[in-house]
């Protein structure tokens, strides 16, 4: 054991596991030994660990639901930190509803319907945290984060504690200033509307029908590949381009939703990159227009 990794096992960090393989934490499956994955309970938990890695110039990374991950077959240096226990705490305060960045964002969805709160329908189909959603400005069905987003409690990589509001967030097309000034959701506050019941259950009813019949959601798999390109959709260009079944070792472009790719059983981290190569460049060569990935690989290649 690396000798950081035994000095954080003596800390009041929260779950140290070394040699944790994030295969186990990815919904594509797919993914080698991470040095250690710590799993903090609590904001204190959480900036002490984070304190320790900057201190100590270790390297490190998140993981949520790991649904828009892909991590290499060599692994992820330094550590993994993944929020739970009490960072997955969900609550309502007045038409707000108040969480830890761990949290489902599903779950919230489905919690704030059941209240009677409008505003999280489109979160019904994200297979991801809330912290990761705030990261992501993460949407679906004409809505995203930045609509209800108030406040988020993050802490950034020096291990401070700081909130950020909407104009603080930068939000953007799938972006917000996480991706450039490092730090993790540790708790965030949307902003909800009283609603009908029987309205946001129709609504979120129509979408989850929607997804399964055109998503593979039997398969591992990561959501949405590409992001969408202006005036234009990912799935269609590939679909058009004769690319769905194209496969690629155990990875396998869904014949269901073109802009999926499946892990049909053993796929690697490199099977997927290589199919995305292919995807990308017959698409600039077809319709003259560069594929952006909307899934982060991470890790050794």
């Amino acid at each position: 054991m690396q000798q950081w990794i035994s000095k954080l096992a003596q800390l009041e960090v929260g779950i140290v596991l070394p040699d944790e393989p994030m295969s186990k934490y990815t919904t594509w499956k797919i993914g080698g030994p991470a040095d250690a994955l710590v799993v903090p309970g609590n904001k204190q938990q959480l900036a002490r660990l984070i304190t320790f890695l900057y201190e100590e110039g270790i390297p490190w990374m998140t993981v949520g639901k790991g649904s828009n991950m892909l991590v290499s077959d060599k692994g992820v240096r330094g550590a993994v930190i993944k929020l739970a226990n009490g960072l997955e705490d969900i609550q309502f305060q007045g038409h707000d509803i108040v969480c830890g960045g761990g949290a489902s964002f599903v779950r919230m969805s489905i919690m704030a319907g059941k209240a009677g709160l409008t505003g999280l329908e489109f979160a019904g189909g994200i297979p991801g945290t809330a912290g990761g959603a705030v990261y992501m400005n993460a949407g679906a069905h004409g809505s995203d984060v930045s609509r209800i987003f108030k406040s988020a409690e993050i802490v950034l990589e020096t291990g401070e504690l700081v909130t950020y509001g909407p104009e603080d967030m930068e939000f953007a097309y799938r972006h917000s200033v996480l991706h450039e000034r490092r730090g993790i959701v540790a708790e965030a506050r949307f902003a909800l509307a009283p609603g009908d019941r029987l309205e946001i259950a129709a609504a979120m009813a129509a979408y989850k029908d929607r997804r399964r019949k055109t998503q593979p959601l039997q398969q591992p798999c990561a959501g949405s590949v590409f992001r969408n390109p202006p005036g234009d959709h990912a799935a269609r260009l590939i679909e058009a381009a004769g690319l769905k079944g194209l496969c690629v070792g155990g990875a396998e472009v869904s014949t269901l939703h073109a802009n999926f790719i499946v892990n049909t059983g053993q796929a690697t981290a490199e099977d997927v990159l290589t199919l995305m190569e292919q995807i990308k460049d017959t698409i600039s060569s077809e319709y003259g227009i560069a594929l952006v990935p909307e899934v982060f690989f991470v890790g050794e290649r």
